[in-house]
C-alpha cells in the first residue's frame, strides 16, 4: 500500500496555498456540532430574514460530509482584499456621494477565489499516489451552504469576533474566505487564535439600525448590508435615514474595530476600486439606464443586487442628500419608469427633499444586553 507523510502534506498545501496568493491556509476537521446549535437557535429567531437558503440543505451547512460525501478535513484559506488608497470615511461623511462596502469596488471575488482552490486541489492530487487519488476535493466561496467563519475559526485563521466576523490579530478583518473540502486525513491545526474583543463593544455602539442584539450575534433584518443587498423587498422606513448614503453593504463594525489597524493592503489588482466606484455622486449613478448598470457592474459584486434594488438604495441614498433641486428633478423623471417598489422609495426621497431644515436621524438607538 502506498504511504503518505500528511505531516508534509499539509506543510506543503500550506505553502502551495501562499504560493496561489492566499494569505494564510489552516486545516481543521469537520466537527460543527456546537455551531450547528447555534445555527438553528438564530433561525429559530427569524434573523436571517429573507434569506431562506440558510434552511433549504437541512444539516449539509453544518456537516461538511453530508454536503460532500468523503469529506473529514476542510482546508481554510484567507485573503485579504483592502483595496489601498480608497478614502471611503470621508465618501461615508459626504451625503451626496454613494457609499460602496470596500469588498465589492473591485472583480467579484467568488471566481477569482474559487479558481485559485481548484488549483490547489490539483496540486494536491498531483503530490498523491496514483492509488490515492479517488475521493472528491471541492472548492467553496460563499455560494454554497458552508459554515465558513465557524470553519475558519477552527483553522485557526482568527476568532469570531463580538460582529460575528472572523477578526485576525495580525490581519484585522478585511478579507475573505474559501474552502477546499478534502478526504485526506489531514493533520488539523490546534492553534487557534484566542478570543481577543475583551471588554470592547465598538462594533456593536457605532451599528446605524443597531442590528446587534447582543455580542456574537446579528439580526441581519436590521443590517444594513443586508437590506440593500439580499433584501428583495422595500426597506422598512425606520431604516432609512440611518442608512444614510450607504447604497451597498455597510463597513461601520469593521472600520471602528481597533484590530484593522493591523490590516493589510491587498496585492490583488482585481480588488481595486473600478469604474470609480470608490468616489461617485449618488445623482449620477442614480441616472444610470439598466444597461449602463450591467456594463459598469459586469464581473461585480454589485450584480447581486440587482439593477431594480440598485435603484432603491440609491433613492433612500438620495432621500438623505441635501435637497436639491436636481436630485428632485431626477427623482421626478424616474418615478414613471420604475416598480412599484422603486416609486414607493422615490416618493419617499422626494417627501425628505421637500423638508430641507430637517433633522436626520443617522443612529437607531434601543437598550439592549452587552
Amino acid at each position: 500500500m502506498p504511504s503518505v507523510d500528511y505531516q508534509q502534506l499539509a506543510a506543503d498545501i500550506k505553502r502551495w496555498g501562499r504560493e496561489l496568493g492566499f494569505q494564510q491556509v489552516g486545516i481543521t476537521d469537520t466537527d460543527l456540532r456546537e455551531e450547528e446549535a447555534h445555527l438553528k437557535a438564530w433561525l429559530a429567531k427569524g434573523y436571517h430574514g429573507a434569506m431562506d437558503w440558510f434552511e433549504a440543505h437541512g444539516n449539509k451547512r453544518s456537516r461538511p460530509e453530508e454536503l460532500v460525501p468523503g469529506t473529514i478535513r476542510v482546508i481554510s484559506v484567507r485573503l485579504d482584499y483592502l483595496p489601498e488608497d480608497t478614502e471611503q470615511i470621508k465618501i461615508l461623511k459626504d451625503p451626496n456621494k454613494a457609499y460602496i462596502s470596500r469588498y465589492a469596488l473591485g472583480r467579484d471575488y467568488h471566481k477569482l477565489i474559487r479558481k485559485r482552490l481548484a488549483k490547489l486541489a490539483k496540486t494536491i492530487e498531483a503530490a498523491l499516489p496514483p492509488e490515492l487519488r479517488e475521493g472528491q476535493q471541492r472548492p467553496f466561496v460563499d455560494s454554497a451552504p458552508v459554515m465558513e467563519r465557524p470553519l475558519a475559526d477552527k483553522a485557526g485563521l482568527g476568532w469570531t469576533g463580538k460582529h460575528t466576523l472572523i477578526l485576525n490579530s495580525e490581519a484585522g478583518s478585511w478579507f475573505f474566505l474559501g474552502e477546499l473540502f478534502t478526504y485526506l486525513p489531514l493533520p488539523v491545526d490546534e492553534s487557534e487564535q484566542p478570543n481577543r474583543c475583551g471588554d470592547c463593544s465598538a462594533c456593536l455602539q457605532v451599528c446605524p439600525t443597531d442590528a446587534f442584539p447582543r455580542p456574537y450575534e446579528l439580526d441581519a433584518r436590521r443590517c444594513i448590508s443586508y437590506l440593500t443587498i439580499e433584501n428583495p423587498g422595500p426597506i422598512p422606513e425606520e431604516f432609512r435615514e440611518p442608512m444614510g448614503n450607504r447604497v451597498f453593504g455597510c463597513d461601520d463594525c469593521q472600520a471602528i474595530c481597533p484590530w484593522n489597524k493591523y490590516a493589510h493592503y491587498s496585492a490583488e489588482d482585481d480588488f481595486q476600486p473600478r469604474h470609480g466606484l470608490d468616489s461617485r455622486d449618488l445623482l449620477g449613478l442614480f441616472q444610470w439606464s439598466e444597461e449602463e448598470f450591467l456594463r459598469h457592474t459586469e464581473g461585480s459584486a454589485l450584480r447581486r443586487a440587482g439593477y431594480e434594488r440598485w435603484q432603491r438604495n440609491l433613492a433612500v441614498g438620495l432621500g438623505n442628500a441635501p435637497s436639491s433641486p436636481d436630485i428632485i428633478e431626477a427623482l421626478e423623471n424616474r418615478r414613471a419608469q420604475v416598480s412599484e417598489m422603486v416609486r414607493e422609495h422615490i416618493d419617499w426621497a422626494l417627501a425628505q427633499q421637500a423638508q430641507p431644515g430637517r433633522r436626520r436621524k443617522r443612529k437607531i438607538r434601543r437598550k439592549r444586553p452587552l
